[in-house]
């Protein structure tokens, strides 16, 4: 009897300390795998990202968006004709013939800026990725964890059963929060480059408004909400960096429990630090 009991027991404890080293593994592996991809995907330009979806992009912007723009710089500038010719002489005094080529050139300028609108906001994002690549030189640190000597120190075969049962359970839940993690940085990476594929969509109404002095604001800004979003890729190479700082410091081998709960809770802050990258990257470049 005793015999069949120790059978049953031996069971238990294999099926829990399998359990334990596939969660552990499993666990440090998903977290070492969507941090590596951080650097990868914020250093990619629009084009590099997908080639379909730009082009995809280029050609609406260039068939659909392109055309309104026109129609905008043609009201912008018949707006600014009319005012600049009643504003100060009302047709009672001689007309200053320079205002007239100042007004041609800003409609050759308002022009040129929409017929080379991809040019323009491709040249932020490759400025952008210039310092991400910079950015990715310097920040070296690994964020790899390696947990096999933790489990070999461990030894999870010296534990009883209510042990082995309660880690059991600790890094299941554990695995599962950083799952959860993961998902949210993949949503967070690929959510900021679907918002650069959509707001360069548009691109040439805020540039049509460009060399308008009432609504120069709107090119202006838009200009600032590009550099905000190339740039919060630095700000996201940033975080990976003090991540892999706060991996390297944590010394998994002494205690797997604390380092289980340090490492969701260096993830939740990591991710914390992500979705707030796109706040702050605006409010430095103070676009609204």
């Amino acid at each position: 009897m005793s015999f069949i009991l120790d059978a049953i027991t031996n069971w238990i404890r294999e099926l829990f300390i399998g359990a334990i080293e596939a969660n552990l593994s499993g666990m440090f592996g998903d977290v070492n795998e969507r941090v590596g991809t951080i650097a990868s995907q914020v250093g990619q330009t629009p084009q590099g990202w997908n080639a379909n979806i730009f082009s995809l992009i280029q050609t609406l912007s260039e068939t659909v968006i392109v055309p309104i723009a026109g129609i905008i710089i043609t009201y912008v500038l018949c707006v600014e004709l009319i005012q600049m010719v009643t504003e100060k002489n009302s047709f009672s005094d001689n007309v200053d013939t320079f205002m007239f080529f100042k007004w041609i050139f800003k409609a050759w300028v308002a022009v040129l800026i929409v017929a080379h609108t991809f040019q323009i906001t491709m040249a932020i994002f490759d400025l952008a990725q210039h310092v991400v690549s910079g950015a990715a030189g310097v920040i070296s640190g690994s964020t790899a964890i390696d947990i096999d000597a933790a489990i070999a120190a461990m030894n999870l075969d010296a534990m009883g059963i209510p042990e082995l049962l309660l880690l059991m359970i600790q890094s299941t839940l554990v695995r599962f929060a950083l799952q959860v993690m993961g998902i949210i940085i993949t949503v967070i990476l690929y959510g900021r480059m679907i918002e650069i594929y959509l707001t360069c969509s548009v691109a040439p109404i805020p540039l049509a408004t460009m060399t308008s002095k009432e609504w120069g604001n709107t090119g202006q800004n838009y200009l600032r909400n590009l550099l905000a979003l190339g740039f919060q890729g630095f700000f996201l190479m940033v975080c990976v960096g003090i991540y892999a700082v706060l991996v390297n410091d944590m010394i998994v081998s002494d205690n797997v429990n604390s380092a289980m709960f340090m490492v969701a809770a260096y993830t939740v802050i990591l991710c914390f630090a992500m979705m707030k990258s796109g706040s702050l990257a605006k409010s430095v470049f103070n676009a609204s």
